[in-house]
């Protein structure tokens, strides 16, 4: 089988296609024919040397896939070859082939093909774990999604939607801002322009109820002076490259709560959390129509090019990988 291999830390085009032999399943594990790969910004970061997780070199970057079970090891937790599935990996996804324990694996929905199948889980289950269980989003509140048109930001917009709240939407550029409005956008603003007059415009004054930050560094400065007495700010990273640091006045005048999203760690310490999102997402997908917006399909082979297009913000919704051919 390929794999996408990175032997050291650096820029995407460090990476390179490689054979490796074929995996087996063992006990508890199931072996996937991986058909699709969502690409991440924490993808690009793992290779760089630049996330808190720091893989031992060298190492198969990526973090979620979608393809068929090929063969089950013993105990198959009522996994069957041919079934339609979507993996987790930590990391390891950008491989043809792949071994998962089967806490790691659900069943695609039937509803999605291949490649929304890959760029589902880990976004919407993100965006979902922040709005709903760490940001208590409530229907007719209002939040602010920063960094809108990127994969993760994406999904805070249709989840925010399908919570009942009015969504604004911060992007830069028009593309983005156009692609916002047909994703269901309530309000949108170019944020390189400045945010906070518009937010209060949209919200008759008050603020917005919610934050939801991927971004960091200045829109986090000013996003904390366009929130809502009492409201919430949801951290999600820092695609920025500038980690902020939260006024503690702004904090205690406004009554504000300054939230710390990590979904794959909360789901690890709590396995009902995951559960109760995919009920969600799940659902939405089946009864709602909610389908991930794919910007860049990509070859396997060029999964540097598509990491770059992700560092160079210019993918709108989410980058995938396809089979080459």
């Amino acid at each position: 089988m390929r794999v996408i291999l990175c032997r050291e830390f650096g820029s995407p085009d460090v990476l390179a296609v490689e054979e490796r032999p074929d995996p087996e399943p063992g006990m508890g594990e199931v072996l996937v024919r991986q058909e699709a790969w969502g690409v991440s910004y924490v993808d690009a970061l793992m290779v760089a040397g630049g996330y808190q997780l720091k893989p031992d070199l060298p190492f198969v970057p990526g973090l979620e896939a979608a393809g068929t079970v090929v063969a089950t090891g013993w105990g198959g937790n009522g996994f069957e070859p041919g079934d339609r599935v979507v993996v987790s990996h930590r990391p390891g996804a950008f491989a043809e082939l792949a071994v998962a324990t089967f806490d790691r694996v659900r069943p695609a929905p039937p509803e999605l093909d291949m490649a929304e199948a890959a760029a589902f889980r880990s976004a919407y289950h993100t965006a979902l774990h922040a709005l709903l269980q760490r940001g208590r989003l409530a229907p007719g509140e209002s939040v602010l999604v920063l960094g809108a048109a990127g994969g993760v930001g994406m999904a805070a917009v249709h989840c925010a939607k399908r919570l009942g709240a009015q969504v604004i939407a911060a992007a830069a550029g028009e593309e983005k801002l156009a692609a916002l409005r047909r994703q269901g956008a309530d309000v949108v603003i170019d944020y390189r322009e400045g945010f906070r007059a518009a937010v209060l415009a949209a919200t008759g004054g008050r603020g917005a109820d919610v934050v939801y930050d991927p971004v960091g560094g200045d829109a986090f400065d000013e996003a904390m002076r366009a929130t809502a007495w009492g409201g919430r700010i949801l951290s999600i990273g820092f695609t920025s490259g500038r980690r902020p640091v939260a006024k503690v006045n702004h904090i205690l005048i406004k009554g504000i709560e300054v939230i710390g999203v990590r979904a794959g760690e909360a789901g690890r310490r709590n396995p009902n959390l995951p559960e109760e999102t995919w009920r969600y997402l799940t659902r939405w997908v089946s009864e709602d129509g909610l389908r991930p917006h794919i910007g860049h399909r990509f070859p396997f082979s060029r999964a540097a090019d598509a990491l770059q297009l992700v560092l160079d913000r210019k993918v709108i919704g989410k980058a995938v990988l396809v089979p080459d051919g």
